[in-house]
């Protein structure tokens, strides 16, 4: 985890960009770069299961991705400290494709209800071991189904893994306000809406140490 301390006042906000408060609002952007040269990714082995072996996707840990020029995919930048008021009635998405957790990292607001959602023709079981919330074991042996789950808690991160596929695992960032943001697969990020003021940006990446 890397933590920035008093970051620079949020830019102004393009014309019809929504405030996010009476006063103006803007954006934080910003690119999380991997400093060396990064291991290789562990290979994956998927032939217990002849459904998820006859896959052509990811065959490989996803654990860290470092992409060209060292873009680091996958790590959660948000804005520690103030807080926000309801969360959005949007729900966010979490599915199981290709025997893979997809997306594997996500980021959501704190009673922010996610869908859970099996897209495989396997069984697959969803655990999630919080910390700070609830946690759940939920079998989904059929494809097409979904369930909705949400965490009461700010936590940084929830683990999700499957009991049936040892290789499959993801993380759910459950964040205090919705200033947050995951990076892509070059490596950048863009944070909207953001009151002015001078705030703490953290980065948290699985396996990287703070």
């Amino acid at each position: 985890m890397a933590e920035a301390e008093n970051a620079s006042p949020a830019a102004p906000a393009a014309a019809g960009t929504p405030a996010a408060s009476t006063a103006a609002s803007g954006s934080i952007t910003g690119k999380v770069v991997f400093s060396g040269t990064p291991p290789a990714p562990d290979p994956i082995q998927m032939q217990a299961d002849p459904y998820c072996a006859a896959h052509s996707g990811t065959k490989a840990s996803e654990r860290l991705v470092v992409g060209a020029g060292g873009a680091l995919k996958n790590v959660v930048v948000y804005i520690k400290g103030p807080k926000a008021g309801s969360p959005p009635a949007e729900k966010a998405l979490l599915d199981q494709v290709g025997c893979h957790y997809q997306p594997h990292v996500l980021a959501v607001m704190a009673g922010q209800a996610i869908t859970i959602k099996n897209s495989d023709g396997t069984l697959h079981n969803v655990h999630a071991m919080p910390e700070k919330n609830q946690g759940f074991n939920l079998g989904q042996p059929m494809q097409n189904m979904s369930a909705d789950k949400t965490f009461a808690n700010p936590e940084v991160s929830v683990k999700f893994k499957c009991d049936v596929h040892p290789w499959m695992n993801a993380y759910v960032a459950v964040l205090e306000n919705p200033w947050f943001a995951v990076t892509g697969d070059d490596g950048s990020f863009t944070i909207s809406n953001v009151p002015p003021g001078n705030y703490t940006l953290v980065a948290w990446q699985e396996s990287l140490p703070p």
